[in-house]
This record gives structure tokens, C-alpha cells and sequence, in this order.
């Protein structure tokens, strides 16, 4: 059925409904929950990080992982509960500031795509006026926040669901960075849907066992490692909730799961792996000993030229299952 909050709560309270699950904000599970008789599992978004381990990146690593941070931002114009918004980032990185410029870069080249989510105009408003200096990007429809974790505090408690992007500066490098990063994640960010972790092979070669403790220690239902945690999501045999704990009365994230297709109990989470460079630039990683990777740039960076193409073949192919035709589609995804 569609309609208002007045068919939800008719539906709600209905005697025939056995179970309530929603996917939405909080405030509507708020609505929902004084007055139900019957169980409930939601799924509420929340605000997610965007960890960048500090590393010696070359410059095309630089741009690629700036697109992928856009990307985790922009996609659907940041109307989506499993974006990205807040990057954590090293003050002491020597790369600090050639990082920023690429992420400045690729958040104002972005192709257009509007603003339409209701209250999306004012949630943007608001983010300026909390912070005066943020960069209006793009044809100023986005908004690009740096700030320190003193000053952060509107932009890591506040789901602002728009083209709003945060970059908060934290002390260390190696494992001191990652370990600060990870319990700022947890204790600062309102949320335990998804976190992000960009990692380049060497450092994470380097910090062999304590990367493990560290991506264990995040406190989220999903967990990217170089990807972005949507691709937890389309994985149909994945779990996709928030990090077990919520309660009625304390569950910014949700409660419970969906998807698990394999229907394991007691999960905690999933972790998700995927390559630091795409093809062909991972064959250099590959030289070194951490594994070749055939994937190109994905089809859905918002800079990726194939994408819709790429992204309705392979759509395309779930239904029919022409291999022909999926063979064309993989060409062309070698052209994103």
C-alpha cells in the first residue's frame, strides 16, 4: 500500500500484522514504536565514516581514491541511508594536502545530479551555517566541511542525508592513526550501519595483524575495505543492518538485519574486500605479492563514463543470462 504516516500507523496497528520492519529515519521509528504490539526490526541509516589510513600513494592512487570518496557521497545525491560523510583523515600524513586537493578536485567535477529529497535544501542550510567556511562545490549544490574533531560535533551527529561531505583531522600515522580513527568512529559518530577503510597493500602488509583488530573493532554492521559498503548491501547473501546492541529505546542504526540469504544466525557483520587500484594500475600490486585484481574502475563511480551501460547490462544479464551480450557489457566496462 502507499500513503502518509496516516496509512503507516493504520497498517502498524492493524491486528492481522504479525511483525513491523522499516527502512527510514529515526524519527519515524520513533513515531512507530510507542504504540506497537508486535516486534520490529528497522534499518535507520546513520552518519558513516570514511577511514584513509595514511600511505605512500602514487598520484593516480591519489585521484582513484578521491573518486571513490566522492562517489560514497554522491551517489544518488547523498540521499541514501548507506552514504559516506565523514572522511577521517591524518593531520600528519606528508599526503594531507595533495589528498585534499584531489578530493576538492573530483566533489566540484562530478556531473551534475539535483538536489530532490524533501528537507534536503535546509539540511544543507544548516550545515553551512554550523560551518561558515565550508566550500560550496560542484554548481553549489554540494558542501565540503574540514574541521577538527573540537569543532565536528554537528557534522558527526547529524544524518544530513545531502551532498554535505566532512573531513575531520586526526593526530598519528600507522596503527596509531588507524586505532584513534577507529575508536573516534565508534565513540563520536552517531550510527553502526557502515564504515568505510581505505587502505593501500603495503601499509596493510605492514600492519598485518593489527589492521585485522582494528577493522574487528569497528563497531558497524558493515564493514568496506577498500570498497564502499553499498557492495555489502547488493550482496544478496550479506547482512545488511546495524551493528547488533540497538534496543527500543537506543537504536540509531536499527535493529536487526535483512538479506542473508544464507540465513546464518548470530551474525555480527559483514566485512567486505575489494582492491585498492583497478585494472590495469593493480598488475604494480600484484608485482610486489598482494594479488592481482582484472577489475577496472566500477560501474557505479560517479565518474565512470560506462556506468548506466554497464550497470543496465549487467542488470540485463540477472534476467535472460545472455552470455553474449554480458560479453559486450565487460568490454565496455573496461572504457569507465
Amino acid at each position: 500500500m502507499t500513503g502518509g504516516g496516516d496509512v503507516g500507523g493504520s497498517l502498524t496497528g492493524h491486528p492481522g500484522i504479525s511483525h513491523v520492519h522499516i527502512t527510514g529515519s529515526e524519527a519515524t521509528f520513533r513515531a512507530i514504536v510507542p504504540g506497537l504490539s508486535v516486534s520490529i526490526a528497522a534499518e535507520l541509516g546513520g552518519v558513516s565514516p570514511i577511514i584513509i589510513v595514511p600511505g605512500e600513494w602514487s598520484a593516480a592512487d591519489l585521484r582513484y581514491q578521491a573518486e571513490h570518496v566522492v562517489t560514497m557521497r554522491l551517489h544518488n545525491s547523498g540521499h541514501n541511508c548507506i552514504a559516506g560523510q565523514v572522511v577521517l583523515l591524518s593531520s600528519d600524513w606528508p599526503q594531507r594536502a595533495d589528498f585534499l586537493e584531489e578530493l576538492r578536485a573530483a566533489y566540484d567535477r562530478a556531473p551534475e545530479r539535483p538536489v530532490w529529497y524533501p528537507n534536503s535544501e535546509s539540511k544543507m542550510d544548516a550545515a553551512r551555517d554550523a560551518y561558515p567556511d565550508a566550500a560550496c562545490c560542484g554548481d553549489g549544490s554540494r558542501t565540503l566541511v574540514e574541521t577538527s574533531p573540537g569543532e565536528a560535533e554537528p557534522l558527526e551527529t547529524t544524518e544530513y542525508f545531502s551532498p554535505v561531505l566532512g573531513v575531520v583531522a586526526l593526530p598519528g600515522t600507522g596503527q596509531e592513526f588507524l586505532d584513534t580513527a577507529v575508536a573516534h568512529a565508534n565513540d563520536r559518530l552517531t550510527g553502526t550501519l557502515g564504515a568505510n577503510v581505505l587502505i593501500d597493500p603495503a601499509t596493510q602488509s605492514a600492519l598485518r595483524a593489527g589492521f585485522e583488530r582494528a577493522v574487528a573493532d569497528l563497531h558497524y554492521g558493515t564493514v568496506a575495505v577498500n570498497a564502499w559498503t553499498a557492495f555489502g548491501f547488493l550482496t544478496p547473501t550479506a547482512t545488511w543492518g546495524a551493528y547488533p546492541g540497538g534496543t527500543l529505546d537506543d537504536a540509531p542504526s536499527g535493529i536487526g538485519i535483512v538479506h542473508n540469504a544464507f540465513l546464518l544466525d548470530q551474525v555480527e557483520r559483514t566485512v567486505v574486500r575489494g582492491p585498492f587500484r583497478p585494472f590495469p594500475r593493480s598488475a604494480t600490486s600484484a608485482l610486489r605479492g598482494y594479488g592481482l585484481s582484472v577489475l577496472p574502475k566500477p560501474p557505479w563511480f560517479v565518474t565512470s563514463r560506462t556506468g548506466a551501460a554497464v550497470c543496465e547490462g549487467f542488470t540485463r544479464f540477472r534476467i535472460d543470462g545472455n552470455g553474449a551480450a554480458m560479453a559486450v557489457v565487460l568490454v565496455k566496462a573496461f572504457g569507465a
